[in-house]
């Protein structure tokens, strides 16, 4: 059966940044409206606000704004413990604060529950060991001789 444009709803991976963007504000009345009629579903809205979420995620990713990369990939792993990207997401996020524990905590996580990924998550790994390796480097020469005095 063919719909006509916009009779039915996309799912928000076959979206682009800009269709989601301009998704957002009916999501919310959706919202709204569901919570006025008392139906409170929040299951299914969580499930159209989790990918625009982690598209947000990806987009503090690149501006260097981990935190808050950790924060709301945290939060929605507490609603859906089995969620790669999120994961994903927040083990770089470790990575890039230096909490290398959970980093490799989280990049564990990603394998278990998505195999297929080794080759990425192996790639993350190895640049984290190498960044660490770099960082022990430059501890080194910033610190010699500091005891020695």
């Amino acid at each position: 059966q063919v719909e006509p444009p916009g009779s039915y709803q996309q799912d928000p991976w076959a979206m682009t940044d800009e269709e989601k963007l301009q998704a957002v504000p009916q999501i919310h009345k959706e919202g709204n409206e569901l919570y006025r009629q008392g139906k409170e579903q929040e299951g299914a809205l969580d499930q159209k606000i989790t990918p625009l979420l982690l598209n947000y995620c990806q987009c503090k990713l690149q501006c260097e704004e981990y935190y808050e990369v950790l924060d709301h990939c945290s939060s929605i792993l507490n609603k859906y413990e089995d969620n790669v990207k999120a994961y994903f997401k927040r083990a770089k996020a470790h990575a890039a604060v230096w909490n290398v524990a959970e980093a490799q905590a989280d990049f564990a996580k990603v394998l278990a529950l998505d195999p297929s990924l080794r080759p990425v998550v192996s790639k993350q790994l190895k640049s984290l060991e190498a960044r660490l390796r770099e960082k022990d480097a430059e501890d080194k020469i910033r610190f010699k001789g500091i005891f020695s005095q």
